[in-house]
C-alpha cells in the first residue's frame, strides 16, 4: 500500500473532480472519529461510489492525468490492444465505451492518420450489428472516440470459455456479423480486420462488429492497386490478396476471414494457425493447408460445413462472392438445419431430391456413411468433398479387398453404402461389385458401380438389383446424390457423434 495519508487520497478525490468536496466529506464522516488507513479510505471510498478501482490505482501512482478524456470520466479499463485502449466511461447519468490511442502513436500521422479514420467511418456506420462510435476527438495530443458502451464480452471470449459452438448459435452470430459486414459494404467500406476479438456479444445475445480501424473505402477505379502490409494486423489480408492475385480491399477477403471465424466457433480452433511471425503470415501456404473441418468436428451439420468450405476457398472466383451472399448463404443453412434435414420433391421418401449442386446448401447425407472404393485420386477427392459438402461422411479406399475385408459378418457395418470405381480398377471394381452384393452379411447393404459407357463388357459381367446400382462416367455429382438419396431412403441415420 502506498505511503499517501487518507487525508491525502481523500483531497486528491476531490481536486481531481472525480468527486464533489460534499460527498468525499460524507466519506470521511463514515470512518468515524479515530485513527484510520489509508486502507479504510479507500474501502469507504469505493463503496461510496466516488472511485473506482482503476482510478484508486491511478491516485496511488501519482499519475496527474488519464482521469478524464473530455467530458467523459474513466471508470474502468475494459480492453487494451497494440494501438490503442478501451476504457468504460460515464458522461452525467450515461454509460459510454471511450477508445483512445496509446501514447507512442500518437506522434505517428500514419497510426493516428489511421485511428481517425476509424472515427470518421463509424460515424457513417448505423447499423444493430456495429458498435455505433458516436463523436471523434481528433485533439492529436488526446486523440479518442466515443462509443456505444455493450455490456458483455467479446467473441473470443465466449469460444474459449464454451469451446466449440452449436452450429445453430454459430450459424446465428455469423448471420449477424454478415448482416454488418454487408451493410457496410453497400455504402463501399470492407472491414480489413475480422477476427473474434472483433465482435462484441451483447448481454442479450446479440454480435456486433467492432473495429473498423483497418477499414478502406473501396476504389474500384484502380484495379492495380495490389494489397500491402501497412502494420502487423493488415498482414493476412496482405497475404492472402497476394496469394491470390486480387487487389487490395476485394470484398472477398472478407468473406474468407468471416469464414475462418465460423469455423473457429465450430471447432474451438482456428482454421488459420495463429502466429506472430510475419514471415509464417505472409506465407501463402498458410491458406491452403487448413484441416478441412469435418476432420475436427465429425458431427458437424452438413449445411455449416458447406458454408465453411465454401468461404474459406482460396480460388476467389469459388469463394462466396460478397458479404451479402455469405448471409444470405447462412440463412438458409439456418432454416434448412430448424427444418431437421433435407428437402424432397414428394411424399414419396424414394423420390429424387429437389436440390442441385447450385442450389442453397443441405443436410441430406447427415447420419450415413458412404465408403468410396476408387484408386484414381482426382475422382477420389472430386467425390469425397461434394459429399461431404452434403453432410455425409467418405471412407476412402483404394483396394476393392480390403474395402470388402471391412465388412465381417460379426461386426457392425463400416459404411452405409459402397460406391466402387472402375475407371482404373475395371474388372477388381466389377468382381467385388458383384461380390458385396451376393455375400449374405452385405447383399442388404447399397452399392453403387462408377463405369464409363464404353466398358461395355464390365457392364454386361455387373449384377444389377433392387439396391445395386450403375452410373456412368464421367459422374454427374448430382446424379449420384440422387442415388444416394434412393438406395438410403429406408436407412435408418446413425446418430451425431456416433459416425
Amino acid at each position: 500500500m502506498s505511503d499517501i495519508s487518507p487525508q491525502l487520497f481523500a483531497q486528491r478525490i476531490s481536486d481531481l473532480g472525480l468527486a464533489d468536496h460534499r460527498s468525499v466529506e460524507q466519506a470521511i464522516n463514515e470512518l468515524g472519529v479515530g485513527e484510520h488507513t489509508l486502507e479504510d479510505m479507500i474501502k469507504v471510498a469505493q463503496r461510496n461510489g466516488l472511485v473506482t478501482t482503476l482510478q484508486t490505482e491511478k491516485i496511488l501512482k501519482g499519475d496527474r492525468g488519464g482521469y478524464f478524456y473530455g467530458e467523459y470520466k474513466v471508470l474502468y479499463l475494459i480492453g487494451a490492444g497494440t494501438f490503442a485502449r478501451v476504457y468504460r466511461a460515464q458522461k452525467g447519468d450515461e454509460v459510454f465505451a471511450v477508445k483512445v490511442l496509446r501514447k507512442r502513436f500518437r506522434d505517428e500521422m500514419k497510426e493516428l492518420e489511421q485511428f481517425l479514420r476509424e472515427g470518421r467511418m463509424g460515424l457513417k456506420l448505423r447499423h444493430p450489428h456495429i458498435v455505433n462510435i458516436l463523436d471523434v476527438i481528433p485533439d492529436t495530443r488526446n486523440p479518442f472516440l466515443v462509443m456505444e458502451f455493450v455490456e458483455g464480452q467479446t467473441l473470443r471470449d465466449l469460444v474459449r470459455i464454451r469451446g466449440k459452438l452449436p452450429a445453430d448459435l454459430a450459424l446465428r452470430l455469423m448471420y449477424e456479423i454478415a448482416s454488418g459486414l454487408a451493410y457496410a459494404a453497400s455504402l463501399g467500406i470492407a472491414h480489413r480486420d475480422l477476427k473474434l476479438s472483433n465482435v462484441l456479444i451483447s448481454s442479450d445475445g446479440k454480435a456486433k462488429l467492432v473495429d473498423f480501424g483497418l477499414a478502406a473505402l473501396t476504389d474500384r477505379n484502380n484495379p492495380e492497386k495490389m494489397a500491402d502490409c501497412p502494420n502487423a494486423r493488415a498482414i493476412d489480408y496482405a497475404a492472402l490478396e497476394r496469394g491470390t492475385g486480387v487487389r487490395k480491399d476485394d470484398p472477398r477477403s472478407d468473406v474468407y476471414f468471416a469464414g475462418n471465424m465460423l469455423y473457429h466457433m465450430l471447432a474451438g480452433v482456428p482454421a488459420l494457425t495463429e502466429t506472430r511471425d510475419r514471415l509464417q503470415r505472409l506465407n501463402v501456404s498458410r491458406f491452403q493447408s487448413i484441416v478441412p473441418l469435418h476432420e475436427l468436428v465429425p458431427d458437424v451439420p452438413g449445411v455449416a460445413n458447406q458454408v465453411v468450405q465454401r468461404a474459406l476457398e482460396f480460388n476467389p472466383d469459388k469463394r462466396i462472392q460478397s458479404a451479402a451472399a455469405l448471409q444470405a448463404e447462412v440463412k438458409k443453412a439456418m432454416q434448412i438445419l430448424e427444418s431437421g434435414g433435407s428437402r424432397r420433391t414428394s411424399d414419396d421418401p424414394s423420390a429424387p431430391s429437389d436440390v442441385t449442386d447450385e442450389e442453397p446448401p443441405t443436410n441430406e447425407g447427415e447420419g450415413y456413411i458412404v465408403m468410396l472404393v476408387e484408386s484414381k485420386a482426382a475422382l477420389q477427392n472430386a467425390v469425397r468433398e461434394r459429399l461431404k459438402s452434403r453432410g455425409y461422411r467418405v471412407l476412402v479406399i483404394s483396394n476393392p479387398n480390403r474395402a470388402l475385408d471391412r465388412f465381417h459378418p460379426d461386426d457392425d457395418a463400416p459404411a452405409d453404402c459402397v460406391v466402387f470405381g472402375a475407371s482404373e480398377l475395371g474388372s477388381l471394381a466389377v468382381e467385388a461389385f458383384n461380390k458385396f452384393g451376393s455375400d449374405e452379411h452385405t447383399a442388404s447393404i447399397p452399392s453403387i458401380l462408377l463405369v464409363d459407357r464404353r466398358q461395355t463388357s464390365l457392364i454386361a459381367s455387373a449384377r444389377r438389383g433392387g439396391n445395386r446400382k450403375l452410373l456412368p462416367l464421367p459422374l454427374k455429382v448430382r446424379e449420384l446424390r440422387t442415388t444416394l438419396i434412393q438406395l438410403l431412403a429406408g436407412v435408418e441415420r446413425r446418430p451425431l457423434g456416433t459416425y
